[in-house]
Protein backbone atom coordinates (compact mmCIF):
# COMPACT_ATOMS: atom_id res chain seq x y z
CA UNK A 1 0.00 0.00 0.00
CA UNK A 2 1.15 3.64 -0.70
CA UNK A 3 -0.94 6.34 1.36
CA UNK A 4 -3.38 3.59 2.36
CA UNK A 5 -4.49 2.83 -1.05
CA UNK A 6 -4.10 -0.78 -2.49
CA UNK A 7 -1.82 -1.51 -5.37
CA UNK A 8 -4.43 -2.84 -7.11
CA UNK A 9 -6.64 0.77 -7.20
CA UNK A 10 -3.38 2.31 -8.66
CA UNK A 11 -3.16 0.09 -11.19
CA UNK A 12 -6.53 0.07 -11.80
CA UNK A 13 -6.19 4.09 -11.89
CA UNK A 14 -3.69 4.06 -14.01
CA UNK A 15 -5.43 1.70 -16.47
CA UNK A 16 -8.53 3.52 -16.51
CA UNK A 17 -6.46 7.21 -16.85
CA UNK A 18 -5.07 6.00 -19.97
CA UNK A 19 -8.53 4.60 -21.18
CA UNK A 20 -9.79 8.26 -20.64
CA UNK A 21 -6.50 9.64 -22.79
CA UNK A 22 -6.93 7.62 -25.23
CA UNK A 23 -10.80 8.47 -25.60
CA UNK A 24 -9.20 12.29 -25.92
CA UNK A 25 -7.06 11.46 -28.77
CA UNK A 26 -9.76 9.85 -30.35
CA UNK A 27 -12.26 12.38 -29.81
CA UNK A 28 -10.18 15.50 -30.79
CA UNK A 29 -8.86 13.14 -34.31
CA UNK A 30 -12.41 12.81 -34.82
CA UNK A 31 -12.91 16.90 -34.35
CA UNK A 32 -9.78 17.79 -36.52
CA UNK A 33 -11.08 15.28 -39.83
CA UNK A 34 -14.18 17.71 -39.54
CA UNK A 35 -12.09 20.30 -39.25
CA UNK A 36 -10.27 19.24 -42.26
CA UNK A 37 -13.63 18.14 -44.68
CA UNK A 38 -12.93 19.80 -47.99
CA UNK A 39 -15.24 23.07 -48.29
CA UNK A 40 -17.25 24.54 -51.03
CA UNK A 41 -17.83 28.20 -51.37
CA UNK A 42 -21.09 28.76 -53.51
CA UNK A 43 -21.19 31.91 -54.57
CA UNK A 44 -23.83 33.20 -56.52
CA UNK A 45 -27.44 35.09 -56.50
CA UNK A 46 -31.28 34.36 -56.00
CA UNK A 47 -31.01 31.15 -58.13
CA UNK A 48 -28.41 29.77 -55.32
CA UNK A 49 -29.91 31.52 -52.79
CA UNK A 50 -33.40 29.65 -52.76
CA UNK A 51 -35.71 32.76 -53.61
CA UNK A 52 -39.22 31.79 -53.54
CA UNK A 53 -38.76 28.38 -52.23
CA UNK A 54 -38.12 27.22 -48.45
CA UNK A 55 -34.40 27.28 -48.19
CA UNK A 56 -33.53 23.77 -47.35
CA UNK A 57 -35.63 22.95 -50.63
CA UNK A 58 -33.00 24.64 -52.87
CA UNK A 59 -30.11 23.04 -54.71
CA UNK A 60 -27.48 24.19 -52.49
CA UNK A 61 -29.08 22.33 -49.74
CA UNK A 62 -29.44 19.42 -51.55
CA UNK A 63 -26.08 19.42 -52.71
CA UNK A 64 -24.95 19.76 -49.01
CA UNK A 65 -27.54 16.72 -48.64
CA UNK A 66 -25.62 14.55 -51.02
CA UNK A 67 -22.19 14.68 -49.92
CA UNK A 68 -23.63 13.96 -46.44
CA UNK A 69 -20.98 15.40 -44.08
CA UNK A 70 -18.10 14.41 -45.71
CA UNK A 71 -17.54 17.70 -47.47
CA UNK A 72 -18.48 21.51 -45.89
CA UNK A 73 -20.65 23.74 -48.47
CA UNK A 74 -20.76 27.37 -47.64
CA UNK A 75 -23.76 29.09 -49.40
CA UNK A 76 -23.19 32.71 -49.58
CA UNK A 77 -25.55 33.68 -52.21
CA UNK A 78 -27.76 37.00 -52.05
CA UNK A 79 -30.73 37.21 -54.10
CA UNK A 80 -30.44 40.07 -56.71
CA UNK A 81 -26.79 39.94 -56.53
CA UNK A 82 -24.10 41.04 -59.65
CA UNK A 83 -20.95 40.07 -60.40
CA UNK A 84 -19.56 43.40 -59.10
CA UNK A 85 -21.28 42.73 -55.99
CA UNK A 86 -19.72 39.31 -55.86
CA UNK A 87 -16.67 40.07 -56.81
CA UNK A 88 -16.05 42.78 -53.99
CA UNK A 89 -17.41 40.12 -51.11
CA UNK A 90 -14.92 37.40 -52.28
CA UNK A 91 -11.71 38.38 -50.67
CA UNK A 92 -13.11 38.50 -47.68
CA UNK A 93 -14.93 35.04 -47.64
CA UNK A 94 -11.99 33.62 -48.82
CA UNK A 95 -10.01 34.58 -46.24
CA UNK A 96 -12.46 33.59 -43.42
CA UNK A 97 -13.35 30.26 -45.11
CA UNK A 98 -10.34 29.15 -46.87
CA UNK A 99 -12.44 26.76 -50.03
CA UNK A 100 -10.84 23.94 -52.13
CA UNK A 101 -13.33 24.34 -54.74
CA UNK A 102 -15.63 27.93 -55.44
CA UNK A 103 -18.81 27.68 -57.19
CA UNK A 104 -19.28 30.62 -59.47
CA UNK A 105 -22.78 31.29 -60.03
CA UNK A 106 -23.46 34.88 -60.72
CA UNK A 107 -24.11 37.03 -63.96
CA UNK A 108 -27.45 36.49 -64.75
CA UNK A 109 -28.69 40.00 -63.19
CA UNK A 110 -26.00 41.40 -64.83
CA UNK A 111 -28.19 40.33 -68.17
CA UNK A 112 -30.67 41.59 -67.08
CA UNK A 113 -29.65 45.06 -66.20
CA UNK A 114 -28.32 45.08 -69.70
CA UNK A 115 -25.06 45.73 -67.89
CA UNK A 116 -22.05 45.16 -70.46
CA UNK A 117 -21.15 41.95 -70.68
CA UNK A 118 -17.35 43.04 -70.95
CA UNK A 119 -17.62 43.81 -67.28
CA UNK A 120 -19.43 40.77 -66.12
CA UNK A 121 -16.15 39.09 -67.40
CA UNK A 122 -13.64 41.44 -66.08
CA UNK A 123 -15.29 41.15 -62.70
CA UNK A 124 -15.76 36.88 -62.93
CA UNK A 125 -12.48 36.95 -64.14
CA UNK A 126 -11.49 38.59 -60.63
CA UNK A 127 -13.02 36.26 -58.86
CA UNK A 128 -11.58 33.31 -60.87
CA UNK A 129 -8.18 34.66 -60.38
CA UNK A 130 -8.98 35.33 -56.52
CA UNK A 131 -10.29 31.90 -56.11
CA UNK A 132 -7.04 30.22 -57.85
CA UNK A 133 -4.93 31.87 -55.96
CA UNK A 134 -6.10 30.66 -52.67
CA UNK A 135 -5.81 27.41 -54.15
CA UNK A 136 -9.38 26.77 -54.95
CA UNK A 137 -10.46 25.00 -57.82
CA UNK A 138 -13.41 26.45 -60.18
CA UNK A 139 -16.20 25.59 -61.31
CA UNK A 140 -18.21 27.91 -63.17
CA UNK A 141 -22.60 27.97 -63.52
CA UNK A 142 -23.33 29.76 -66.72
CA UNK A 143 -26.45 31.09 -67.67
CA UNK A 144 -29.15 32.45 -70.31
CA UNK A 145 -30.98 35.75 -70.74
CA UNK A 146 -34.62 36.04 -72.74
CA UNK A 147 -34.72 36.22 -76.22
CA UNK A 148 -35.91 39.69 -75.94
CA UNK A 149 -32.79 41.42 -75.39
CA UNK A 150 -31.90 40.68 -78.26
CA UNK A 151 -29.79 37.87 -80.20
CA UNK A 152 -26.40 40.18 -80.36
CA UNK A 153 -26.27 41.06 -76.49
CA UNK A 154 -27.19 37.35 -75.87
CA UNK A 155 -24.72 35.96 -77.76
CA UNK A 156 -22.23 38.39 -76.29
CA UNK A 157 -23.99 37.22 -72.25
CA UNK A 158 -23.30 33.54 -73.06
CA UNK A 159 -20.18 33.76 -74.70
CA UNK A 160 -18.37 34.91 -71.28
CA UNK A 161 -18.73 31.86 -69.77
CA UNK A 162 -17.32 30.03 -72.49
CA UNK A 163 -14.35 32.49 -72.85
CA UNK A 164 -13.78 32.46 -69.45
CA UNK A 165 -13.77 28.14 -68.83
CA UNK A 166 -10.96 28.50 -71.77
CA UNK A 167 -8.84 31.06 -70.53
CA UNK A 168 -8.57 30.09 -67.00
CA UNK A 169 -8.92 26.02 -67.52
CA UNK A 170 -11.89 25.76 -65.15
CA UNK A 171 -14.63 23.20 -66.04
CA UNK A 172 -18.31 24.97 -67.03
CA UNK A 173 -21.55 24.21 -66.61
CA UNK A 174 -23.00 26.05 -69.51
CA UNK A 175 -26.72 26.43 -68.68
CA UNK A 176 -27.68 26.22 -65.15
CA UNK A 177 -31.41 25.79 -66.24
CA UNK A 178 -30.83 23.59 -68.56
CA UNK A 179 -34.32 21.17 -68.96
CA UNK A 180 -35.92 23.83 -66.69
CA UNK A 181 -36.49 27.41 -67.76
CA UNK A 182 -38.34 26.31 -70.94
CA UNK A 183 -40.67 24.07 -68.50
CA UNK A 184 -43.38 26.50 -67.35
CA UNK A 185 -44.55 24.01 -64.91
CA UNK A 186 -40.48 23.74 -63.40
CA UNK A 187 -40.92 27.94 -63.44
CA UNK A 188 -42.01 30.22 -60.35
CA UNK A 189 -44.77 32.77 -61.66
CA UNK A 190 -42.27 35.41 -62.65
CA UNK A 191 -40.34 33.56 -65.12
CA UNK A 192 -37.23 34.06 -63.45
CA UNK A 193 -36.65 31.83 -60.80
CA UNK A 194 -36.73 28.03 -60.72
CA UNK A 195 -39.31 25.66 -58.46
CA UNK A 196 -38.83 23.76 -55.66
CA UNK A 197 -39.60 20.20 -57.90
CA UNK A 198 -36.86 22.32 -60.19
CA UNK A 199 -33.83 21.84 -57.70
CA UNK A 200 -32.97 18.90 -57.75
CA UNK A 201 -32.49 18.99 -61.73
CA UNK A 202 -30.02 21.77 -61.06
CA UNK A 203 -28.39 19.73 -58.88
CA UNK A 204 -28.29 17.11 -61.56
CA UNK A 205 -27.10 19.49 -64.07
CA UNK A 206 -24.39 20.29 -61.75
CA UNK A 207 -23.01 17.36 -60.56
CA UNK A 208 -21.27 15.70 -63.42
CA UNK A 209 -18.96 18.70 -63.35
CA UNK A 210 -18.85 19.18 -59.91
CA UNK A 211 -18.01 14.94 -59.36
CA UNK A 212 -14.19 15.37 -61.11
CA UNK A 213 -13.21 18.24 -58.89
CA UNK A 214 -14.97 16.93 -55.64
CA UNK A 215 -13.10 13.35 -56.18
CA UNK A 216 -9.46 15.33 -56.72
CA UNK A 217 -9.89 17.22 -53.73
CA UNK A 218 -10.70 13.85 -51.56
CA UNK A 219 -7.57 12.35 -53.19
CA UNK A 220 -5.22 15.36 -52.08
CA UNK A 221 -6.92 15.33 -48.69
CA UNK A 222 -6.41 11.52 -48.00
CA UNK A 223 -2.33 12.07 -49.28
Amino acid sequence: MKHGIPVAWQRLNRMVTGGLLALIVIFNASALNADQRPTLLVMGDSLSAAYGIEQELGWVTLLAERLDGEAQVINASISGETTSGGAQRLANIIGQRQPDIVLLELGGNDGLRGLPPTQMRSNLASMIEQSQQAGADVLLLGIDIPPNYGQAYRDAFTSVFHSLADEYDVPLVPFLLEDIALNEQLMQDDGIHPTAEAQPIILDNVWPALEPLLDSVFQASAE
